[in-house]
């Protein structure tokens, strides 16, 4: 894989960021992310709560925050999340106290979700940096999901029919990345991240030091 934009030195921020991304199945989103946490320190993956139980070789508070589903109907209700879904069954969230601590810390936490859960994000933290991961046109995502050669006609077609759902709601996000070339991709997303951890806001300290304040 492609690795991208490689920080030999890193000066981390005083304070970190959520990035929140979004983009259909097929569009690569994954990829870069994960990309991304390889090269860029400080930056983790958040670790989600869900009410599914714990299967073996899992651990609380790595894998999951693993809630009872009553702890997790009272951490609905005091809005303890930034946002949360219920997925066959089971529901999961992010919870917002332990991002909160880590972009204070300097640390930046990254998202992979869908638009819902994007757009209850921009409500509890409007401060979070929002991504959407496009394909260069819609017919180049059906041929994605049809090399994958792992779904059926039927599941392809629910696929471009949630998808097209999705990208309609791409004009309400930060950043628009296409991802056409890889490599390309890989390096704008993380050109992507690099700036807003470079911004002024987030390095007080060094406003400080050079400053005299």
């Amino acid at each position: 894989m492609p690795k991208g934009i490689k920080l030999v030195r890193w000066s981390p921020p005083d304070m970190g960021a959520l990035f929140v991304v979004t983009g259909p199945s097929g569009t690569g989103k994954t990829t870069l992310v994960k990309a991304a946490l390889e090269n860029i320190p400080s930056l983790s993956f958040s670790v989600s709560a869900t009410t599914r139980r714990i299967r073996e070789g899992e651990n609380d508070g790595v894998d999951y925050h693993f809630l009872s589903g009553e702890k997790f109907s009272e951490a609905i209700e005091q809005r303890e999340f930034l946002e949360w879904a219920e997925v066959y069954g089971n529901r999961y969230g992010t919870l917002r106290r332990p991002v909160e601590s880590a972009i204070n810390a300097g640390q930046s936490i990254i998202l992979d979700i869908d638009p819902q859960g994007a757009e209850q994000i921009r409500k509890e933290m409007p401060t979070a940096i929002s991504v959407f991961i496009l394909p260069p046109s819609r017919k180049a995502l059906e041929n994605r999901l049809v090399r994958r050669q792992t779904d059926s006609v039927e599941i392809i077609r629910n696929r471009m029919e949630e998808a097209s759902k999705q990208l309609s709601q791409c004009r309400h996000f930060d950043y628009l990345l296409i991802n056409d070339d890889l490599e390309s991709a890989i390096q704008q997303f993380q050109g992507i991240i690099i700036s807003e951890l470079a911004k002024r806001i987030r390095r007080k300290s060094l406003v400080r030091q050079f400053t005299y304040e």
